[in-house]
């Protein structure tokens, strides 16, 4: 269970101002890498806050909303599909979280950031590995991030509707696959991610088979 235990031992050494990062999306074979950065009030602890995988759909929105309402700062930032493509996910997640730090308004004085690499940042900063099951901040920022791009996922669902963007989120699902196999990729499609089209063209055309003969029933 998340507790203040964690942060505090960062303003019982000195830190005044802490914040969280973490990113969502690094995964899907569609859409931005998203991050998030927050900084919480001192013995700000809301119910049930925790890891974002861990919670369900509608109580992320529901902390998303508590979290954003009493964060004294916080922000959302994304690197793009071709920035993806063009430098790798992990140089895009650590993108996504430095221009979310940047975006804060606040300069904090040590950044506590989900994940083992810590390079890059402007400011002191320090990896917790499954941090956001640790830090209330790291979870706080997880939670802005996950529903910020499940709700990007959503807008992805009225532009491309043959995906199914709202129900998998982007991440690779086998009907995510065979729908690229069949539609092929869309604007948002991470092309550095499509290595399966060639690789199990064999088995998504049988699949895609299958799935045309019980349309035509």
């Amino acid at each position: 269970m998340l507790t203040l235990d964690f942060d505090k031992q960062f303003k019982d050494a000195g830190i005044r101002v802490l914040c969280g990062t973490d990113e969502a999306g690094r995964g899907p074979l569609a859409g931005p890498v998203v991050a998030a950065a927050c900084i919480l009030p001192d013995g700000f602890l809301p119910e049930g806050l925790d890891d974002s995988k861990k919670l369900t759909e509608r109580r992320r929105e529901k902390l998303y909303d508590i979290i954003t309402e009493n964060a004294i700062a916080w922000c959302a930032a994304s690197c793009s599909p071709e920035e993806i493509d063009e430098i790798n996910i992990l140089e895009a997640s650590l993108l996504a979280m430095r221009r979310a730090i940047d975006g804060l308004g606040i300069e904090p004085e040590l950044v506590l950031v989900d994940g083992n690499i810590d390079r890059g940042f402007r400011f002191p900063a320090k990896a917790i590995i499954g941090g956001d099951a640790l830090s209330p901040s790291i979870a706080a920022a997880s939670i802005i991030a996950k529903v910020t791009r499940d709700r990007l996922c959503a807008d992805y669902e009225s532009l491309y509707p043959q995906y199914g963007f709202a129900k998998h989120k982007g991440y690779p699902t086998p009907a995510h696959k065979l729908a690229v196999f069949e539609h092929g990729p869309c604007p948002i499609h991470r092309r550095s991610f499509l290595t399966f089209l060639t690789r199990d063209r064999a088995k998504l055309e049988e699949a895609l088979a299958k799935k045309r003969a019980e349309e035509s029933q």
